[in-house]
């Protein structure tokens, strides 16, 4: 889309990236991910609504001595191709849209993206990653069962949906922030949205948000209105934990007392001192419980 865009100074932070990039192919899509490589276990992570791979990437390389991590672009951001809106093209891998919505950035397709990585990568068993959008495809993709799991971990994920409230960050709120951008941005402007950041984060965000495109953020934050997490969250069969952050807005104490209800079998934990943003806002404690995740799941 013409909407989105990649300066020099953007893909040069790469260079600085312990990682490969790899190209999937899922339907007509083509989608970029970071592969950092080693003989773990897989951990392919899914990011959130205006998160490109390479703002995971203070993750990711905090994990190498435990997993292989595979940080994707999710479709409509970073290097990937942008959804395409028509329903679907009628392959039956469901890489598209198969609701009959129209809407290429529902979790079905979402979850379709996320399978054709681990297809198209030949990675067996993989764990999962997923932070906000990316949780909620994290618990997609475990339901649907196509692909062998070894478990995953989600992180805050969104528990809005139909009779459950907004989001707590608006749709507006976002377009403003991608205007700012589209505009030229810079991490003092991204301080005063995200003032808890790490300086290098918040530097890294002004540089990539404009590779977000505006239809993959509107039809997202759409399906965190219309597609109810909870669908999803108490059929998820793999060992699953879910990390959320002590002062979330978007993971309540309501929310988290009906997640430990729908599915008794998940561990739970809040990281303190962490919003929603939970690795940007509170990185040490955040780091700590989710390696601490991991391991129970490789055990």
């Amino acid at each position: 889309m013409s909407s989105r865009s990649l300066t020099p100074a953007a893909a040069a932070d790469l260079a600085d990236v312990p990682a490969l990039s790899r190209w999937v192919r899922s339907g007509p899509l083509r989608l970029h991910v970071l592969d950092y490589g080693g003989t773990g276990v897989p951990l392919v992570v899914l990011p959130g609504i205006t998160s490109p791979a390479v703002t995971m990437d203070f993750v990711a390389r905090e994990l190498t001595d435990l997993v292989r991590p595979l940080v994707l672009d999710v479709r409509g951001r970073g290097f990937s191709d942008d959804g395409e809106g028509d329903g679907g093209n009628g392959n039956g891998n469901g890489s598209d849209d198969s609701s009959g919505t129209g809407n290429a950035y529902t979790l079905e397709a979402y979850a379709a993206d996320t399978e054709a990585v681990i297809a198209e990568l030949d990675l067996p068993r993989p764990l999962l990653l997923g932070h906000s959008m990316g949780a909620r495809i994290a618990a997609a993709t475990a339901v649907r069962a196509k692909q062998p799991l070894r478990g995953a971990v989600l992180v805050d994920p969104p528990m809005s949906g139909p009779g459950r409230g907004p989001y707590p960050t608006s749709l507006a709120a976002f377009q403003a922030q991608l205007a700012e951008a589209r505009r030229g941005t810079d991490a003092d402007e991204v301080a005063r949205s995200w003032p808890r950041w790490p300086r290098a984060e918040q530097e890294l965000r002004a540089r990539w948000l404009a590779s977000c495109g505006d239809e993959a953020v509107a039809r997202t934050h759409q399906g965190f209105e219309t597609e109810d997490f909870f669908d999803w969250w108490p059929s998820v069969p793999v060992p699953t934990v879910l990390l959320h952050g002590a002062d979330s807005p978007v993971v309540t104490a309501e929310g988290a007392a009906e997640a430990a209800r729908t599915l008794p079998s998940a561990r739970l934990t809040a990281v303190p001192g962490a919003g929603h943003m939970v690795f940007w806002d509170s990185p040490e404690a955040a780091l700590g419980a989710l390696r601490d995740a991991l391991r129970g799941l490789l055990d």
